[in-house]
């Protein structure tokens, strides 16, 4: 017998527990609304760089054209392990090995996916049956469904607006970091902004010791930072702590938000040796190598600082403008790191404020409920709107100024 055509496919069936992405949840709130065709549409929903890319890159890439013709090694150049390693050391003052504890990668998205698949044993006999992923809430999307598909479970740590945002791990019981295998953060946070202190950091390290989990350290907003000192990161938290051999620690930095090249799909992850050779046999299998051609423009781009600083000056910049202006109608301020503007809106419904937005103003922004799941008996990102700060700085500050128009009539009408 001939299946109906519209039976389902065979397929995975973990496949199933993937949750929407915010963003298609989002466009199916917003069927029916008709933004106000007085407004150009402008978009601070989607943490995409807008930036230009710099001219080295581009005349990197044209340069190395003939990288075409050979195929590349999952392990990389070695040339380019070494400019990782070079930057590293003058970023956080910390020796990483070229050749054991460096991996480039085709960004760290598909990175931090692949982590999970490396190191998840859903069978394994860990204080209990089963495995367990924890992350932070709210969070990167990715983290959740690469722990459904390792077979895993998912823990979550609420973020706490009275401690910067920081995710509040104490959450998390012991029976449950028992039977953790992998621990995903992110600094600084995604959409907070916050930066985890090295006291947080031991904290982690030790729970790792007791029970055994890897940390992946979601690190690819280090570069975009407001306050005089950069962000602490996890290597460095490793090092000030006394474990220069990362066990337990995988790193994972990116070019897209440093450099403004997202569509070049580069970054690297860096850590714990014996991780870093397991990493390296799956994504032998998994076909993960990177481009020659992209190799060479993300050596480049490792070498150079000075596109870096200056567009750190742009985001400082859009960003002290702005922060002011919506903090007179929405409880927000600077955050440590990132691009984001984290921010509570009046009411606390935040699809509500991002729905009307769109339509009396053509903004698209956020709600902070579809970055997060309800855990713990909450949702930790409702009542929040996340605004990416990415355009040029004209185009955000007319965002900002509808903003503020919107958001003191939705408070009139509350």
């Amino acid at each position: 017998m001939i299946p109906a055509m519209n039976a389902q496919a065979p397929h995975n069936p973990l496949l199933d527990k993937l949750h929407p992405y915010p963003f298609e949840r989002l466009r199916a709130l917003q069927k029916g609304i008709t933004p106000n065709p007085a407004y150009t549409p402008i978009s601070l929903g989607i943490g995409e760089p807008k930036h230009p890319a710099p001219a080295l890159i581009e005349q990197a890439l044209l340069a190395n054209l003939r990288g075409l013709s050979g195929y590349p090694a999952t392990a990389g150049d070695p040339g380019l392990r070494a400019s990782i390693s070079a930057w590293l050391k003058r970023r956080y003052a910390i020796d990483v090995d070229a050749a054991t504890q460096i991996l480039p990668v085709n960004g760290s998205r598909e990175a931090l996916f692949a982590l999970a698949q490396t190191v998840i044993d859903p069978n394994r006999d860990n204080s209990g049956p089963g495995a367990t992923v924890v992350c932070p809430n709210p969070f990167y999307q990715i983290y959740e469904g690469a722990a459904l598909l390792a077979g895993a479970e998912v823990a979550f740590a609420n973020s706490d607006p009275k401690r910067n945002f920081a995710a509040n791990w104490a959450e998390i019981n012991e029976a449950t970091w028992a039977k953790t295998q992998l621990l995903y953060v992110c600094s600084p946070g995604n959409p907070t902004g916050a930066v985890m202190p090295l006291e947080e950091w031991q904290m982690l390290f030790e729970l790792s010791d007791r029970h055994g989990f890897i940390i992946a350290s979601d690190e690819c907003y280090s570069e975009i930072y407001f306050r005089d000192e950069p962000p602490l990161g996890g290597l460095e938290a490793a090092v000030k702590l006394g474990r220069s051999d990362f066990r337990n620690l995988i790193a994972f930095t990116s070019l897209s938000k440093r450099s403004n090249v997202p569509g070049m799909r580069s970054g690297f992850v860096a850590g714990d040796a014996r991780v870093i050779k397991q990493f390296l046999l799956y994504r032998t299998y998994h076909g993960s190598a990177m481009s020659p051609i992209v190799q060479a423009a993300s050596q480049a781009a490792w070498d150079d600082e000075a596109h870096v600083v200056a567009n750190r000056e742009q985001y400082r910049a859009k960003f002290a403008k702005i922060t002011p202006m919506l903090a007179e109608v929405l409880d927000v301020a600077l955050p440590d790191a990132g691009f984001y503007l984290w921010c509570a809106v009046p009411g606390g419904d935040d699809i509500a404020f991002a729905l009307g937005l769109l339509a009396q103003y053509n903004v698209t922004v956020l709600p902070g409920s579809l970055l997060a799941r309800e855990a713990h008996g909450v949702n930790p990102g409702a009542g929040r709107v996340r605004l990416a700060l990415v355009a040029e700085q004209a185009e955000c500050l007319e965002a900002a100024q509808r903003i503020v128009a919107f958001a003191a009539d939705y408070k009139r009408g509350l």
